[in-house]
């Protein structure tokens, strides 16, 4: 029981700095678009410092905590297989591909920015900056609610959310509108 408090412990301190790095590394993909849109030498000089901070934070931070988060989640689910047989366990484990998926998506995003390739629009990457938050929602509430967890509240619960999350990114781009400064 001991080993498995360790492993359930840096399984959870790894979840934290995955998804610090997830939920950062679109602001940084913000500014970079932002920055694109600057006259010289402006441009240039945030281009390139975003371009370091981002490529810091994504191999330094994100890609370990993504291995290392998974290796110990592998690890306790060995030590608990009757986790397996658990329906909450399932609709978890679909998150965790969602927030893969979610993860190689960032990374195809961000080697396009390395490459000085704009795709995107930052009010996009505003939005696309949720996507991490409503999948860290549902599954802290699977694993602390499990069994318990009533799916309809739930749905409705993230659907909530998803709506508030739009309307303050909508506040915050006619606050940003009206002060560019902002």
């Amino acid at each position: 029981m001991l080993l498995y408090n360790y492993i359930k412990s840096l399984h959870l301190i790894f979840v934290a700095t995955w998804f610090a790095g997830l939920f950062y590394i679109p602001r940084l993909f913000i500014y970079h678009i932002e920055a694109t849109q600057k006259p010289s030498p402006d441009k240039e000089i945030l281009s390139n410092q975003l371009k370091l901070m981002t490529k810091r934070l994504w191999y330094i931070i994100t890609w370990p905590s993504a291995i290392l988060c998974t290796l110990f989640a592998i690890w306790l689910l060995i030590l608990m297989p009757v986790w397996l047989q658990q329906p909450w366990m399932h609709v978890k484990l679909a998150f965790v591909v969602l927030l893969f998926g979610y993860h190689f998506k960032c990374h195809q995003i961000f080697k396009q920015l390395q490459r000085d390739e704009v795709n995107y629009t930052s009010r996009f990457m505003r939005i696309w900056n949720e996507v991490a938050t409503l999948i860290l929602f549902a599954v802290v509430f699977l694993v602390i609610l499990k069994n318990a967890f009533n799916w309809i509240y739930g749905v409705i619960g993230i659907v909530v959310l998803g709506i508030l999350l739009m309307l303050g990114i909508r506040l915050y781009k006619r606050i940003q509108d009206k002060n560019p400064n902002a």
